[in-house]
């Protein structure tokens, strides 16, 4: 349009020039615009691209302001002719207007604004100082105060629509963000309408008993499975205090107070409580209660939770009933085994102490057959006492382990060879296999060792029928400085199949039937060798095939030891021991006639002076006559037991004697009972000529003794 106005009022030629210059800038700045928004579209970056706007920013203004100076350069310049007298008010009226058209994009790209605004404020300026001009002329001093005015005007409106634009878009914003605000306030109310109904269905529908109880512990709303739990209706409960309905009689006082205490400390709290039903049967409820607080922390509600758990505490109830019912028979059966283990060895000891004796006489061919029956019998029936002890113990979990240091190539010799005898009778073959770097001193309970090699190789002897029994002892290091003792016990015997592999460490367990009634046996071996080895930290496996053989594998941590002086102790020879007791005083306190003459006959030819107390009573009444140095003392004796006249002894200012518990009592609790009621040493029936004399042989010399008294 302003190429069209010069063109019919100036000259054609300043009308196409003025397009070609305008268009040209205009195109080149419109090309870039567009290259930079795909530019920043595609994530380059902004800065670049920014710059090179403004220099075609600055280009576009330079163009618009010749194009609205045309009249004053173009005929000179092309046309050959001279300037063309205009008016500047065309020429300052399109500055105007791109001044404006500059300002509205200033607050979006202030460098190509101040681009534009730069080539607009100066082109005047050049207009009014271009050619032959009388700075003195009063015309020319009105038009340069006139052009100074409208770029003040101009720049005032520039700097007002700027602030009024920075105004408008802080109040937008504002709003921008109050609508955000409102939009997301609506949302979550929106949401937390929409969580309330489902919560409200939830507590509705639960399987669970659900109470709103106000600050006044008033009821304010129940839902249905309340009138289920209860019995009682909405109306019924509403604005009364739940307990004021469902308090049993029984109901725990603490229980109560627990509640009181909860809700006063505002805190949630959880507690079971005996209830009444609606129709007078007994309810258990676990109620879980949690406070509710309102917005200003004043007002406070609880929501309770209840449930049902009646069956569950009559079941509890079973299981504390069956408990203490399981516990009682597991004393009476201890009771009952400590009971027959005392009955059985008494008459035990006189059975092997007289036949040991009877053995010392002349028999002819015959009665010593017979005397090594009884003995081989009597023998075997102590063996079975002794492992039906050991099962009951390991039941009860009082097996005692008493570790020291031993020798372990003496302790594998030693129970080899007590089973050798057993091996070479049937033709056997026994061999022990070590290895040559088998530790020779160890820390552990050997004791127990000897017995699961006892059972496993006595049970590979007895179930093989010819060929061989190997022993092989091998050792692995441990993390602790330790050792893993393994000990394979094969045979060449029957086998056991492999569904019995498992059965066999069952207590009273064998193969089967037939091997039963071949065989014989109690079953108890493996049971129990298995219950020590897990006790010792070990465990003990098997492999077997029918008709191959079997290996049973025992593995146990033992602590390696310095190397020590671990030797057998040496056997007193007999006329050593008789000499080592001559002048001794022996008080025997026993109530039984043939425990009281075994001894006798045990001693006769030592020359001790000897006493015997029929019980507890005349053993304490004795003691302070005869002065014995040692006193053998049963434990269950009438009118007053061993450890009550231990005790008593014991508690005498008088110089005390060694007191030894002569017992048919085999438990540990018993050793226990002995030694803290003051006793020098535990011995238990039945007893060997040797051991008494042993026993009696280590207590005769006083410096040994540790009273106790």
């Amino acid at each position: 349009m302003v190429s069209l106005v010069l063109g019919v009022f100036v000259s054609p030629l300043t009308g196409i020039v003025t397009l070609m210059v305008t268009c040209s800038a205009e195109l080149v700045d419109g090309l870039y615009m567009r290259f930079a928004r795909k530019q920043a579209s595609a994530g380059k970056p902004i800065k670049p691209l920014r710059q090179i706007s403004t220099v075609t920013a600055l280009l576009h203004g330079a163009a618009l302001a010749l194009g609205a100076a045309a009249p004053y350069w173009v005929e000179p310049l092309f046309g050959g002719g001279g300037q063309i007298e205009v008016t500047p008010i065309f020429t300052v009226g399109l500055l105007v207007s791109g001044v404006i058209n500059a300002g509205l994009t200033y607050p979006f790209h202030r460098p190509a604004a101040i681009a534009r605004l730069s080539a607009y404020a100066i082109t005047p300026f050049i207009i009014l100082l271009s050619g032959q001009r009388d700075y003195g002329d009063m015309t020319f001093q009105l038009q340069l105060a006139g052009v100074l005015i409208l770029c003040g005007t101009l720049t005032w409106h520039f700097l007002f629509v700027n602030r009024s634009f920075a105004r408008t878009r802080n109040s937008m914003l504002t709003q921008a963000l109050q609508q955000q605000e409102l939009e997301g306030a609506y949302q979550r109310l929106l949401n937390q309408q929409v969580e309330a109904k489902r919560l409200a269905l939830v507590a509705r529908h639960a399987n669970d008993s659900v109470l709103l109880i106000d600050e006044n512990n008033k009821v304010q709303w129940v839902n249905e499975a309340f009138t289920r739990l209860t019995g009682y209706r909405f109306d019924e409960i509403l604005g009364r205090e739940p307990g004021d309905l469902l308090n049993h009689p029984d109901t725990s006082p603490a229980a109560l107070k627990q509640i009181v205490e909860g809700r006063r400390n505002l805190q949630p709290f959880r507690m079971e409580i005996l209830n009444r039903h609606k129709d007078g049967h007994d309810i258990w409820i676990e109620t879980n209660q949690v406070p509710i607080l309102g917005h200003q922390g004043g007002e406070m509600s609880y929501i309770a939770i209840e449930r049902d758990i009646t069956v569950a505490k009559h079941n509890a109830q079973q299981l504390e009933h069956a408990r203490r019912k399981a516990e009682e028979g597991a004393r009476a059966k201890t009771d009952f085994l400590a009971t027959m283990s005392h009955e059985i060895r008494t008459p035990m000891n006189g059975v092997i102490g007289m036949t040991q004796l009877l053995e010392e006489t002349d028999l002819n061919t015959d009665q010593k057959l017979y005397t090594n029956t009884i003995l081989s019998s009597a023998r075997t029936l102590l063996a079975l006492i002794n492992d039906i002890l050991d099962l009951s113990k390991l039941d009860a979990g009082q097996i005692s382990l008493n570790p020291c240091d031993f020798d372990l190539h003496r302790c594998i010799d030693e129970t080899i060879q007590l089973l050798r005898t057993q091996g070479e009778a049937k033709g056997l073959i026994l061999e022990v296999e070590r290895d040559v770097d088998l530790p020779r001193n160890l820390h552990g309970d050997d004791h127990r060792l000897r017995q699961i090699l006892n059972n496993l190789v006595g049970n590979a002897i007895k179930f093989t029928e010819e060929g061989r029994v190997k022993v092989t002892v091998e050792a692995e290091p441990i993390a602790g400085g330790g050792v893993m003792l393994n000990c394979a016990i094969s045979d060449t015997g029957i086998g056991i199949p492999k569904d019995m592999l498992t059965g066999i460490f069952e207590r009273f367990s064998q193969a089967d039937a037939a091997i039963s009634r071949r065989f014989g046996g109690t079953g108890l071996g493996l049971a129990i060798s298995r219950r020590l080895a897990e006790t010792m930290g070990g465990r003990i496996t098997v492999q077997s095939e029918i008709g191959l053989g079997s290996c049973f594998t025992l593995s146990l941590p033992f602590t390696l030891t310095k190397a020590s002086e671990v030797s057998a102790a040496p056997q007193p020879e007999e006329d050593a021991a008789r000499d080592g007791l001559s002048g001794l005083r022996v008080l025997v306190a026993e109530d039984n006639r043939v425990n009281r003459l075994l001894i006798q006959k045990f001693l006769k030819d030592t020359s001790l002076e000897l006493e015997f107390a029929h019980d507890g009573a005349e053993a304490v009444d004795k003691a302070k006559l005869f002065s014995p140095d040692i006193i053998l003392m049963d434990v269950s004796m009438p009118v007053m037991d061993g450890l009550e006249a231990t005790r008593i002894i014991r508690s005498w200012g008088q110089p005390q004697p060694a007191i030894i518990a002569l017992t048919a009592n085999a438990f540990d609790s018993d050793r226990e009972a002995c030694l803290s009621a003051g006793m020098n040493e535990f011995v238990t029936k039945p007893i060997t000529r040797s051991q008494l004399l042993d026993v009696l042989t280590s207590f005769a010399d006083p410096q040994r003794v540790q009273l106790t008294g």
